[in-house]
């Protein structure tokens, strides 16, 4: 048997828009009585067996409160409600057994399998309609601040996206700038960016990197990759698009653009009001990916491990895009084959040895990535 009492309200809407309860027991003068008492303030559904109740509940609308009996043939009433609270869809509708059982340790078992409250029979209606309340009360709270949870995480995820978003597009609009006044492409940009994340991903494990290289990490790396040269910017023409070795002098204000590339990124930060995790690593990379293992590189003479992970990373992947690429200086190009002999010749002078075997250990990435991301002709 099942019954649904719908009923107008004075404002004239339909009971539809009222809670609704499920009432659950093998006797038809109990389902009569209940759904008498019930109506006219909740939509009233009645199920005479567990299985039958299962069914309304999974049902849309679900009930918002369940009456159920215990002592039922087949599936009892506690079946029914362990049942529904392990079951996602309906573990959050609060049940309140009505029984004849009016022992105190079958009280304890039905509140521990999850019901909200234990009311025995013969009932007292005032006591069943006030608890009734009360518990559609608390549920439409709990339902409440669960809705606002959600909701609040779905803004704070959509935010994390805009922000994700803008650093991105900040990163790329910098370092945009650069490429105006090199003659370096974007696919150069897209090129490093893979080469240093699959360094730092062959490197995670390794005993020297694994405390640095998580994934955290390496997605800032990935961000950060693009503002190695921003300090170009401010390298006049002539020197930058010099065709041709440099003059000493030349190369001494060369050099200086990894001062001003980090001098770029700081200015950036103080006018954010706040240092920025991704940002600490942009300037690790556009101000020391020139030093060199052995100390010989710039601007400071650094040398082994002083060196942050970040730049010495990126040292390897440029310098190998700049040897299997023309650059304004040197128009000639290396085989890959040539290339990895070149880096292998660092190893240990100007690249860390363990950067230089992750490379060969993924030379074949490499030479995939040059392939995928050509230079436009």
């Amino acid at each position: 048997m099942e019954h649904e009492s719908v009923t107008c309200t004075p404002a004239g809407q339909r009971e539809l828009a009222l809670p609704t309860v499920l009432v659950v027991d093998d006797t038809p003068d109990n389902l009569v009585l209940m759904a008498e008492l019930l109506k006219g303030r909740y939509r009233v559904k009645v199920a005479p067996n567990g299985e039958r109740a299962l069914k309304i509940a999974q049902t849309e609308p679900a009930p918002d409160l369940v009456l159920l009996d215990i002592m039922m043939p087949g599936m009892d009433g506690y079946e029914v409600c362990r049942q529904l609270k392990a079951r996602e869809a309906t573990q959050g509708i609060p049940v309140i057994f009505l029984t004849a059982r009016s022992d105190m340790e079958d009280e304890r078992f039905g509140l521990a399998l999850g019901a909200v409250d234990y009311i025995t029979k013969p009932v007292s209606p005032p006591i069943v309609l006030a608890r009734v309340q009360t518990h559609l009360a608390l549920k439409a709270t709990t339902d409440f601040l669960r809705d606002k949870s959600a909701y609040l995480e779905r803004e704070v995820a959509l935010r994390t996206l805009e922000v994700q978003a803008i650093q991105d597009v900040t990163i790329m609009a910098m370092a945009s700038l650069a490429e105006t006044r090199d003659d370096e492409t974007g696919n150069h940009i897209r090129r490093t960016q893979l080469y240093v994340k699959a360094l730092a991903e062959r490197l995670r494990a390794h005993p020297r990197f694994e405390s640095v290289l998580n994934e955290r990490m390496i997605e800032l790396l990935y961000k950060s990759v693009p503002l190695h040269d921003i300090g170009k910017i401010g390298i006049p023409d002539r020197i930058l698009l010099k065709p041709g070795p440099l003059e000493l002098e030349e190369f001494e204000r060369m050099k200086e653009h990894a001062a001003l590339g980090r001098k770029a990124i700081e200015g950036a930060e103080r006018r954010l009001g706040m240092r920025v995790r991704f940002l600490s690593v942009a300037k690790d990379i556009a101000y020391s990916h020139h030093e060199r293992w052995d100390g010989t590189g710039y601007p400071e003479n650094l040398a082994g491990d002083a060196i942050p992970v970040a730049a010495r990373l990126m040292a390897l992947a440029d310098v190998y895009d700049a040897l299997i690429h023309p650059r304004v200086y040197r128009p000639a190009v290396l085989t890959h084959e040539q290339a990895c002999t070149t880096l292998v010749k660092g190893r240990g002078s100007q690249f860390d040895p363990d950067i230089v075997d992750a490379f060969i250990d993924i030379a074949e990435d490499f030479r995939r990535i040059a392939r995928n991301y050509p230079d436009p002709v």
